[in-house]
């Protein structure tokens, strides 16, 4: 699966799964606010039926005209009786307990009329703890049920996803074949035509035609540096790199030698400032790719007579131009493959994309600072 679509399958995950979550956890406080509700009216009305139970009790005694009374006690309450000015008379409850006391957390609480006032009694306090088993099993319940509901969504959601971009996947399937075409029929021609320049050069007297094989060389460059990034491009989710020690310095001098026709026919002033040596380990092709299209792009978006320097020392290589710049809104997606700041100029905007895979690769640290019309700096840094 290629980086884009390991990006989109995520966020699509990201968004699935959180609006999935917010969804269910709202009907899962409903349903635990309403079941909750439900298991306390229950244990109400159990509470409900002993204080019947006990002014039943009561009333027995009373009617019964025992000498030794006793107070009816229950095992899943506890309760008091008071008077008709709500004064304590006795019960399993602590003196000190008022009748018109709200209830406590934890509690449940409730009070009843004793009609007629059975041995004295006017109000009957019955109260008791909560019963939290119930409570805990339904939570216990409600979180089983999200864990499996979102273990079933994911797996849903990545199927899904799968599905939704198999579009996609086809459309740069097919893409990759017309690159993979494109750059086989282009090798052939550009390499024919370098390799009878580099021969007229040698062995030819081209003095009368200098300036149109200049050209000619500049073009079949820029074709054979395109073709090297489409089939970078091609091959770089399975390209086996070779790490070596690269000699940077003798490397970007042989690119800067490499891209000076293409300077000069721009009138472009070339400054540069090359530590040696400054070994690297990278792979070589790696290497190229990444001075190639730092350099090329820096050409590319220069203006005529501006200027271009290049850097570099054991700790970065530092490429700048005073070319046409990039605005701040282009400069959030500038890293991305066929995003292009400035469409005039030509170009597939595949070059800063390259230059991110092989950064990224040797987890190396790129900055790039532009000013809309000023031009713009890439650092590339390896040693932190």
């Amino acid at each position: 699966m290629l980086n884009s679509e390991k990006r989109s399958l995520v966020r699509f995950l990201i968004i699935y799964l959180v609006s999935t979550f917010i969804l269910f956890s709202l009907a899962s406080w409903v349903f635990y606010l309403s079941a909750k509700r439900n298991i306390i009216q229950q244990q109400q009305e159990t509470m409900k039926y002993e204080a019947e139970h006990i002014k039943s009790k009561l009333r027995m005694l009373h009617r019964s005209n025992a000498k030794k009374l006793y107070y009816p006690k229950s095992t899943i309450v506890y309760s008091a009786i008071y008077d008709l000015d709500k004064n304590y008379i006795f019960g399993t409850l602590p003196s000190d307990h008022r009748v018109t006391e709200k209830e406590e957390k934890g509690t449940l609480h409730y009070v009843v009329k004793v009609e007629p006032y059975y041995l004295g009694a006017a109000y009957l306090l019955v109260q008791k703890h909560i019963d939290t088993t119930a409570i805990e099993v339904l939570q216990k319940q409600i979180l089983l049920f999200m864990l499996g509901a979102g273990i079933f969504f994911l797996v849903l959601g990545y199927f899904l996803g799968r599905l939704f971009m198999a579009p996609m996947r086809d459309a740069i399937e097919k893409m990759n074949h017309f690159i993979q075409d494109t750059t086989h029929e282009l090798n052939t021609p550009i390499s024919t035509i370098l390799t009878n320049i580099e021969m007229i050069e040698t062995f030819g007297k081209h003095e009368e035609n200098h300036n149109e094989l200049k050209r000619i060389e500049i073009a079949s460059k820029t074709l054979s540096r395109i073709y090297d990034d489409l089939t970078y491009l091609n091959l770089n989710h399975n390209y086996h790199r070779k790490i070596v020690t690269v000699d940077m310095s003798e490397l970007l001098q042989e690119r800067v030698v490499y891209f000076t026709a293409m300077a000069e026919a721009k009138g472009l002033k070339l400054l540069t400032d090359i530590t040696s040596p400054v070994m690297l380990q990278i792979d070589k092709n790696d290497a190229i790719r990444l001075l190639d299209n730092l350099i090329s792009n820096a050409i590319k978006y220069n203006k005529p007579q501006g200027m271009l320097r290049v850097i570099l020392d054991s700790n970065h290589l530092v490429v700048s131009d005073t070319g046409i710049g990039i605005n701040a809104t282009d400069m959030k997606q500038i890293m991305q493959r066929f995003k292009r700041a400035n469409k005039s100029e030509g170009g597939f905007g595949i070059g800063l994309d390259i230059v991110n895979q092989v950064v990224q690769s040797y987890h190396f640290d790129i900055k790039i600072y532009s000013h809309e019309g000023e031009g713009t700096k890439v650092v590339v840094i390896w040693e932190k």
